[in-house]
């Protein structure tokens, strides 16, 4: 995986990925920084996406399920973000069965790569890859290798987060340039999937 690779992501785009990382990690269990996923919600740079409003839904686990809109709230961009909440949904219900292939130890790791405040983005993304290419050697053999690829790169984000929640905001970040960078076609292809 190439960390400067690009596969023409744009605005739009890196709206799905913000919303499908960040549907992830609302809807995932056992985790500890739900407090921070709220202050992140209010924190990404865009236009009305990711704010909670009067109307949320509490969940289950005490989280809010946020109602976003993409591109400044077209018509049918309430389904778009419903079709990649429901991703996020189906992604996270999976991730559960995968989380134990993720040792405490590269947790650990990542999470003290992620705490050095002289990584750049890129180094980070290079940290991230790396512990991917570590967990992609346990990947199921009957799940596509792209879609173990994203949901190893969403577990690696949540269990880092639940380690330490003070490092959500930046693990946030790099794990949606990341995707973007390599995965997005995937996503993309999973969001079209679902809108048919």
């Amino acid at each position: 995986m190439d960390p400067q690779v690009n596969n023409g992501s744009g605005r739009q785009d890196e709206c799905i990925t913000n919303l499908l990382v960040f549907g992830f990690l609302q809807n995932c269990s056992n985790c500890n920084f739900h407090e921070e996923l709220k202050a992140l919600s209010h924190d990404l740079p865009m236009p009305p996406c990711l704010r909670e409003g009067p109307d949320d839904e509490l969940q289950t686990d005490g989280s809010r399920y946020s109602h976003v809109a993409l591109e400044g709230g077209r018509p049918d961009s309430a389904s778009q973000e419903e079709i990649i909440q429901n991703i996020a949904r189906q992604l996270a219900q999976v991730g559960d069965t995968m989380e134990p292939n993720i040792t405490p130890r590269l947790v650990n790791h990542l999470a003290a790569q992620f705490m050095n405040g002289d990584l750049s983005e890129d180094d980070r993304r290079r940290c991230l890859a790396t512990a991917l290419e570590q967990l992609m050697q346990t990947f199921p053999k009957d799940m596509e290798k792209e879609k173990a690829m994203l949901m190893f790169t969403l577990l690696l984000a949540k269990k880092v987060a639940h380690h330490m929640p003070s490092l959500l905001q930046g693990v946030f970040r790099t794990t949606v340039n990341f995707i973007n960078q390599n995965l997005f076609t995937y996503v993309r292809n999973l969001f079209r999937n679902e809108m048919d």
